[in-house]
């Protein structure tokens, strides 16, 4: 079961890295078309884009991501509990034990990160370790290293990387027509179906690249709680961890749509959310709560 999903979320990553490259190489299209006529220059432009973006994202995706949250890295002498937790699960779990950090903010919550289980790391905020006890944070321990072990972390960042691409040419499209586009003589010799057709895609391509980003997130986050389960045998921890967690009313200082995906839950706040449903980065605690309960 393990290994098979392992494997399913290799072939998904290649599967929407060609999704992902045939729609940035499609808006280049369309800017280029809907911009002046040039189509090819504006596919050529989307391609040297593409080309030294992802891979500069997938080489700075951990630090940038750490830095964003403001957090640093422990030792076993500062909390030898949750050490010990996280070195157990390592060895259940089958994989390399991750650094682990510290988020100094008052809200409980938790994340991983790293593109693979020998480079990963596992970051608590001082609120979760102060307000769950040690089961509990067992529960959310075994629900990052489920990302890590599944390789949850490479296909989010690998998504967070591509929409980007996606919403920087669409936006880059979008300047280029309101500062001239429109009164281009080649522009208006243009075939008036493909100029539509142009436009739809520089208008709704970003937003159908964050539908798919955000929809793969949420599925992740169900099997990662499932597969949390697997590794402690106790589904009781996580929920209650859950609980707790979404019972947080302000949410994390310094939270950022760019890496909301990464959390156990919303980094948002109780008060803070503004997003459910097909937008929402992650799903209802609730229904992840009554599928642990089922289990």
């Amino acid at each position: 079961m393990l290994y098979q999903q392992i494997e399913q979320n290799k072939r998904k990553t290649v599967l929407l890295l060609a999704v992902f490259c045939l729609l940035v190489l499609g808006i280049g299209w369309a800017v280029g078309y809907f911009t002046g006529g040039d189509s090819l220059s504006g596919v050529i432009i989307a391609a040297v884009i593409l080309i030294f973006y992802v891979p500069m994202t997938f080489a700075s995706a951990k630090a940038q991501v750490l830095r964003m949250a403001g957090a640093r890295e422990i030792q076993k002498s500062d909390n030898p509990m949750v050490f010990n937790v996280v070195e157990e699960l390592s060895v259940a779990a089958g994989v390399p034990m991750p650094k682990v950090y510290l988020v100094d903010d008052p809200s409980p919550n938790a994340f991983a990160t790293g593109m693979s289980p020998k480079k990963s790391v596992i970051a608590f905020t001082r609120g979760l370790l102060e307000r769950l006890n040690r089961e509990e944070i067992a529960g959310v321990a075994a629900h990052e290293f489920s990302h890590i072990r599944n390789y949850d972390i490479r296909l989010m960042t690998l998504c967070i990387a591509l929409v980007g691409v996606v919403v920087m040419i669409a936006e880059m499209g979008q300047r280029m027509f309101f500062w001239g586009g429109r009164g281009n003589k080649r522009n208006q010799k243009a075939n008036p179906l493909l100029l539509i057709i142009a436009l739809v895609l520089i208008i709704a391509a970003p937003l159908a690249a964050q539908f798919v980003q955000l929809a793969v997130s949420r599925n992740r986050e169900y099997l990662a709680d499932a597969s949390a389960v697997e590794l402690t045998r106790d589904p009781e921890g996580l929920i209650n961890a859950l609980m707790k967690i979404s019972n947080d009313p302000e949410g994390l200082k310094h939270a950022q749509q760019a890496t909301a995906s990464m959390y156990i839950a919303s980094p948002f706040g109780r008060k803070k959310k503004k997003t459910s449903g097909w937008f929402a980065t992650h799903p209802p605690i609730e229904s992840r709560i009554e599928r642990l309960r089922a289990m």
